[in-house]
C-alpha cells in the first residue's frame, strides 16, 4: 500500500510524460493491436501490432504537425471519432503538443456538435470521415474558431480547400517540422504543467445542453498511477470503449503507466468475434454489454432445449449460490472456500457449463471491469460463479472515471468496492456520496455558478448518488439522488434497484424504466432486446413477425408478465410494478432516449412515452 502512495505522491505532472517514460523504458515492447478489415470475401481481419517506439514516432508526427498548423498550449483540438489506434494516437499527439483535447461522440448529431466545438473553442478538428466532417460542414458559419479540419479516413472527402488534410498529411507536415525543429516535442511536453487543462468531455446529461468538464493534466497522472496495480504489464486488454468516455480514457493512462498490451477496435458488432482471437487477459464493459453477453448465453441454451437447457439452468443457479457463499466466507473468514458438496457441484457444472462462457471470453480473461452504471447482482454473480470475475467500480465524469473499485482478490458483487488510494470519500447526511482528491475536476468550461453548485470550497464533489459504506468499507450505491421518487403513499422508491431486478430475471430486458413519482402505484417501460425477443419467436409460433409485431403480440406480454410476478415476490408491496408496457421499440443513442455510454435519460423516455405512462394510470385518483 505505502508503494502506490508514493507513486502518486510523486507522479509526474502529464500523462505525455508517462508516456515519454514508456516509450524510453520499453521501446521495442508491442504496444497496440488493431485491425485491418479484410475485404468482405477474404475472411477475418488480420491485426497489425505497433511497438511504443512504433507509437512514439507517429504521435510525435502529429503533435509537431498540430504545432506546425499554429495550435498553442491549452487550446483545443476536437476529437470525433469511434474507438480505433488513430484515436489513441492523436489524443497523445494533442497532449505531446501541450494542446487540450475535446471529446466529441460519434453519434452526437449535427447541431450538438457544433454546440460542443463552439463552447470548447476548438480550433482543430480530427473527424474520423465524411460523415463526421459533414456534420460540422453544415454548421461551418457557426464555428468562426476552427482553422483546421482533419480526416482520419479520408474517403469521399475534398482536400482541395485549403483547410482540410488527412491524417497521413498532418503526419507527414508534423514529421518535415521535426526536421527542423527536433527539441519541439521535448519542450511543449516539459512546459506542460500540473494544472494546465488537458481535456474537455462534455456530459450527455438528461435535459439541456451538455456541460464541458475540465480535466487537468494531473487528473490523468494521478488516475493512471492510482489505478495502475489493478492491471500488470503481462496483461493483454481489449479496449472497446467509446474513448470519448472517461471510463476509456482512464484504461489508456493506465496502460501507459503500466506498459501492457492493448488490442484497439470499437466495432462492438465485432466483439464476440474478435475475443477467441485477441484472448485478453482484461476487458472493461460497461453493464449492458455484460447484461446481452448474458442474455445470449441463456438464448443459446433455451434454443438447444430439453436436457441442455435444464443443465444451463441448474449450473447458473450453482454459480450464483457458489459466488454468494464464498464471497461471504472471504468477507467473514478471508477465505473463499465453499462447503464440499456445492465445491464437488460446482466443478461438475464447470465442465458441463462454465468452460464454455471463458472461452467465448478468449479462455484467458483474468478479470473484468464494469462501471457506468449498476450491473446487475445476479447476472454479476452468475459471471463470477462461471470464473469471469466482474469488479464494479463507481466513478464520475467530473471525477476523471474512477473515485472507487472492487480489489481483485476480495470483490464483492452488488458493491462498488472501495475508495481509490489518494482520494477520501464520505457520505453526507441525507446519503449523498462526496469525494475530494486529485482526480476531481477543475469545473464546468465557462460555467461557474454550475460549479460552485456541486463543487465546494474545500474541494469536495457532490456527486448526486446515494449510497452506504459496509463496516469494512465497501460502498453500496443505492440510486441516483435525482432518480429517487416518492409516491402519493409517501413511500420513497429507488427504480433502479428494481430494473436491475428485472433484468437479472428477464434475459429479453434491454432497458427498463420503473415510473412511480407522486403515483399511488410503480408502473414500468420496457424495451426488448430484439436479438433475444426474435429468437424466442421463432420458436414459439411468430417466425417471420417484425419485431414492432412480435412485443405486441399477446404471448410475448404474458411472457414478460411472468417475470414481472416474479420480480415483485421479491419487492416490498409499494415497489410492485402493478403494470407494465412493451415499447414498440428498443431504446436508442440517436433519438437521444440513452447515453452514448448507454444510460437511459429518463425524462425523455417519459416524455417520448407519456401516452403509455397516461394509459396505465387512467381512471387513478392522479391521473
Amino acid at each position: 500500500m505505502n508503494d502506490i502512495h508514493d507513486r502518486i505522491e510523486n507522479r509526474p505532472p502529464s500523462v505525455a510524460v508517462l508516456f515519454q517514460q514508456r516509450v524510453a523504458a520499453t521501446p521495442d515492447a508491442e504496444a497496440y493491436r488493431y485491425p485491418v478489415p479484410a475485404a468482405a470475401d477474404e475472411g477475418p481481419d488480420a491485426w497489425e501490432s505497433l511497438t511504443w517506439s512504433g507509437t512514439a514516432d507517429r504521435v510525435h508526427a502529429v503533435a509537431a504537425g498540430l504545432i506546425e498548423l499554429g495550435v498553442r498550449p491549452e487550446q483545443r483540438v476536437a476529437l470525433a471519432s469511434t474507438t480505433r489506434i488513430e484515436w489513441i494516437l492523436a489524443d497523445l499527439g494533442i497532449m505531446c503538443a501541450g494542446a487540450a483535447t475535446t471529446t466529441v461522440y460519434p453519434q452526437t448529431n449535427a447541431e450538438e456538435c457544433a454546440y460542443i466545438l463552439s463552447d470548447s473553442d476548438s480550433r482543430v478538428l480530427i473527424a474520423e470521415d465524411a460523415g463526421q466532417l459533414a456534420k460540422v460542414r453544415k454548421k461551418s458559419d457557426e464555428l468562426p474558431e476552427l482553422t483546421h479540419v482533419v480526416v482520419i479516413d479520408p474517403a469521399g472527402v475534398d482536400l482541395s480547400d485549403g483547410r482540410t488534410l488527412s491524417l497521413a498529411q498532418l503526419e507527414e507536415r508534423g514529421t518535415a517540422y521535426l526536421a527542423r525543429h527536433p527539441g519541439v516535442i521535448d519542450e511543449r511536453v516539459g512546459a506542460v504543467t500540473r494544472d494546465q487543462l488537458a481535456t474537455l468531455i462534455y456530459t450527455s446529461g438528461t435535459t439541456g445542453r451538455p456541460k464541458g468538464v475540465r480535466l487537468r493534466h494531473d487528473n490523468w497522472a494521478y488516475m493512471a498511477k492510482a489505478t495502475s496495480t489493478l492491471v500488470s504489464g503481462d496483461d493483454v486488454s481489449y479496449l472497446w470503449l467509446p474513448l470519448a468516455h472517461v471510463f476509456g480514457k482512464v484504461l489508456v493512462s493506465a496502460q501507459i503507466e503500466v506498459g501492457h498490451v492493448a488490442a484497439v477496435d470499437g466495432r462492438v458488432d465485432r466483439m464476440m468475434e474478435n475475443l477467441p482471437v485477441v484472448r485478453p487477459t482484461y476487458l472493461a464493459a460497461v453493464p449492458r454489454v455484460f447484461e446481452k453477453v448474458y442474455n445470449g448465453i441463456v438464448a443459446k441454451a433455451r434454443a438447444e432445449g430439453g436436457v441442455k437447457y435444464w443443465v444451463f439452468q441448474w449450473a447458473a443457479e450453482v454459480a450464483r449460490e457458489h459466488a454468494s457463499v464464498t464471497q461471504d466466507n472471504h468477507r467473514r473468514r478471508g477465505s473463499r472456500s465453499a462447503p464440499a458438496r456445492l465445491a464437488l457441484t460446482h466443478r461438475l457444472a464447470d465442465v458441463l457449463v462454465y468452460s464454455g462462457v471463458r472461452a467465448a471470453f478468449g479462455g484467458r480473461l483474468r478479470v473484468c471491469f464494469s462501471g457506468s452504471a449498476a450491473l446487475a447482482p445476479d447476472i454479476g454473480r452468475f459471471f463470477a460463479g462461471a470464473g469471469v470475475h466482474i469488479l464494479e467500480g463507481y466513478g464520475l465524469t467530473e471525477t476523471s472515471a474512477v473515485c472507487f473499485v472492487n480489489p481483485a482478490d476480495a470483490y464483492r458483487t452488488g458493491t462498488v468496492g472501495k475508495v481509490l488510494p489518494g482520494t477520501q470519500a464520505r457520505i453526507a447526511d441525507d446519503g449523498e456520496i462526496l469525494v475530494r482528491g486529485p482526480g476531481i475536476m477543475d469545473g464546468y468550461h465557462k460555467l461557474p455558478r454550475a460549479t460552485a453548485e456541486v463543487l465546494d470550497t474545500d474541494g469536495w464533489l457532490r456527486t448526486g448518488d446515494v449510497g452506504q459504506y459496509s463496516i469494512d468499507g465497501y460502498l453500496t450505491i443505492t440510486d441516483r439522488k435525482k432518480d429517487l421518487f416518492k409516491t402519493s403513499g409517501g413511500k420513497y422508491v429507488a427504480p433502479t434497484e428494481i430494473e436491475g431486478r428485472l433484468k437479472a430475471r428477464c434475459p429479453f430486458v434491454s432497458h427498463v424504466l420503473v415510473h412511480g413519482a407522486d403515483r399511488n402505484f410503480c408502473t414500468a417501460l420496457i424495451a426488448l432486446d430484439p436479438p433475444a425477443i426474435l429468437d424466442w419467436a421463432e420458436q414459439n409460433g411468430l417466425a417471420g413477425r417484425s419485431y414492432t409485431e412480435v412485443v405486441a403480440a399477446p404471448g410475448t406480454i404474458a411472457l414478460i408478465e411472468g417475470y414481472v410476478t416474479e420480480l415483485n415476490r421479491t419487492l416490498q408491496r409499494w415497489q410492485t410494478v402493478k403494470k407494465f408496457r412493451l415499447l414498440p421499440r428498443d431504446l436508442d443513442v440517436e433519438r437521444g432516449e440513452i447515453t452514448p455510454s448507454l444510460k437511459v435519460r429518463r425524462p425523455v423516455v417519459e416524455h417520448e412515452h407519456r401516452h403509455l405512462l397516461d394509459e396505465m394510470y387512467a381512471g387513478t385518483r392522479e391521473a
